[in-house]
């Protein structure tokens, strides 16, 4: 695999009968901490916050996950960061908070098929099977720290800054090839 380190094209980068990992069109992200009554920022970004580590929450494609006890990852359409930027001011003064867009850091891989939590298992000493489907953790894979996803049984995304996406993707690449041969 040849994978540039800079804006890498969304695509499939591996595919086997155990699992599909694809980078996932580039989106908005943005990176708040808060403390406090959440009301001001929930009625800003047009979502209720989510208030338990790992929880998420979404408002039409917008969607946010709790990585900490103040810390959220929003993601959101690329059109869509300047609006909540400007709106999340907007109630700066009555309710300070950090909120840094992060849209250019990170990209996120998608990891699906019938052995994608096995293949995750690869480089991330987590049980994946403990992490409920619709629910988020950071974590750490094969040394590198993730967002780890959970849209379904058999689907997953993992966020991971832009560096490390050739050694990550070519992990993972190598990882489906051995499942597809322990199958075969």
């Amino acid at each position: 695999m040849n994978m540039r380190v800079s804006s890498p094209a969304s695509g499939i980068l591996a595919e086997s009968k155990a699992a599909r990992v694809s980078i996932v069109a580039a989106q908005g992200r943005l990176s708040l901490r808060a403390r406090g009554d959440l009301a001001p920022l929930n009625a800003a970004l047009g979502l209720t916050l989510p208030d338990r580590i790992g929880a998420r929450a979404s408002a039409g494609e917008t969607e946010a996950v709790c990585l900490g006890p103040d810390e959220w990852t929003i993601l959101t359409p690329v059109g869509e960061i300047d609006r909540l930027i400007a709106a999340c001011a907007g109630v700066y003064a009555g309710h300070p908070h950090s909120l840094a867009d992060i849209s250019g850091r990170e990209l996120t891989l998608s990891i699906e098929g019938p052995q994608a939590a096995e293949l995750l298992t690869l480089g991330c000493a987590r049980d994946i099977d403990t992490i409920p489907v619709g629910q988020a953790r950071r974590t750490i894979f094969d040394g590198v720290t993730v967002v780890l996803w959970r849209d379904a049984p058999d689907r997953f995304r993992m966020d991971i800054w832009n560096s490390f996406a050739p050694h990550l993707g070519h992990l993972l690449e190598t990882g489906c090839k051995e499942l597809a041969a322990e199958t075969a």
